[in-house]
């Protein structure tokens, strides 16, 4: 029998996961028995999420759709639940939903504190449930092959690992919800922000690759950056993040959501014989002494990973909860850090008008690129906005 699959918060960022349900669902892999969100769940009837192939009645007819997610536990009993809710309310669905008996794919951060996720971790081994952690990227074939050369020795002695990203995010993408761009939310500490969120990936590959190199990535001492170019907003939009883990190479993490145009999540390993380059989101990894990266066929998603090692044990999960425990040390740090600072106007320049309007930050992508790069923060880089990092031990 297929394992019963549910989708708690099946609006937003849940219709993706669904976009993940739904082949799954068609091949008789799983069975789609539970939709539940707080606001309405509105899917498109006409047709197929996925509009490349063909229109036939969409296979959420007929699936239940529940406002209130323990209702749906008990009444449809689920073997697996998606979570895709707010990061301050991780622990309390997970756990409810392990303790009635369901493995789960929880969405990144796990949860936004070292305290709540000891506490998800007690709840695991109370239960014997199983938790994988939407860390999507880590099920890239490119990532894979990366991590087996630097633990093979292939690529030589790693000397630091980086990682460089921008995005665009309008005003509306910070009011897309009552958590967006909060540190707290009712009381909870959240996580929102370049960094915790749309960024999340680059630094959890980097600590991957240290943890191939044989080293602990738990950080010992953080820098960090945090600037914001908006007032409305608590979090950072703009970050340079400087890691030094227990053991192994130092990280940095240079990011920004205020940048004219994108760079897809780019890690680059710092070698003797030159950098080795991923760009995790499509696949492509380009070797020292390469002139193009090449794409790495062989992506899988992270529930299909999570219903192979149900039924097979010797299927590792690629993101369980234990991978993410220096992840969640960073996280949890960085409550502890001041609000971001605000970047005076004159360095970004903005344009359009309500949800529409959008900031450009001055030579972003290149300064994000050059921090990478060269290892560094913006602070060291002479950047005008800049100010020395804000260091935790």
């Amino acid at each position: 029998m297929s394992p019963r699959v549910a989708l708690i918060g099946a609006t937003g960022h849940g219709l993706w996961h669904l976009r993940i349900i739904e082949p799954l669902h068609a091949a008789g892999r799983l069975e789609l028995v539970a939709l539940c969100d707080v606001k309405p769940v509105r899917l498109e009837r006409a047709g197929s999420l996925d509009a490349s192939r063909p229109r036939p009645a969409p296979f959420t007819d007929g699936v239940p759709v529940y406002t209130d997610y323990r209702t749906m536990l008990t009444a449809e009993r689920p073997d697996v639940v998606v979570i895709c809710t707010p990061p301050h309310t991780h622990l309390r669905i997970a756990t409810d939903a392990l303790r009635a008996g369901c493995d789960v794919l929880l969405e990144k951060p796990p949860t936004p504190t070292l305290s709540e996720f000891e506490t998800l971790t007690g709840v695991v081994e109370q239960t014997g449930g199983l938790v994988q952690v939407g860390f999507q990227a880590l099920g890239s074939p490119a990532l894979h092959t990366l991590l087996n050369a630097v633990q093979s020795g292939h690529l030589g002695p790693v000397t630091g690992v980086s990682a460089a990203g921008t995005r665009q995010r309008l005003d509306a993408y910070y009011a897309r919800s009552h958590w967006a761009g909060k540190r707290t939310v009712d009381g909870h500490p959240s996580a929102d922000g370049v960094l915790a969120n749309v960024f999340a990936h680059a630094v959890m590959n980097c600590l991957a690759v240290v943890a191939a190199t044989g080293g602990d990535p738990t950080p010992a001492v953080i820098e960090a950056e945090l600037y914001r170019c908006r007032d409305t907003i608590e979090v950072d939009d703009t970050a340079a993040l400087r890691l030094i883990p227990r053991s192994g190479p130092p990280v940095l993490v240079a990011v920004s959501l205020c940048a004219p145009e994108d760079i897809d999540g780019e890690v680059i390993v710092h070698t003797a014989d030159g950098p080795a380059e991923l760009q995790y989101l499509t696949d492509r990894l380009r070797w020292p002494g390469d002139a193009v990266a090449r794409e790495v066929p062989g992506r899988r998603s992270l529930l299909e990973n999570l219903l192979e090692h149900r039924a097979d044990k010797a299927v590792p999960l690629m993101a369980p909860l234990d991978r993410c425990e220096p992840f969640t040390h960073w996280l949890d740090a960085m409550r502890r850090m001041p609000l971001p600072a605000l970047i005076p106007e004159k360095h970004w320049v903005s344009s359009g008008d309500g949800p529409d309007r959008r900031i450009d930050l001055a030579d972003i992508n290149a300064t994000v690129r050059a921090a990478a790069q060269r290892l560094t923060t913006f602070s060291d880089l002479g950047v005008a906005w800049a100010v020395p990092p804000h260091r935790l031990d």
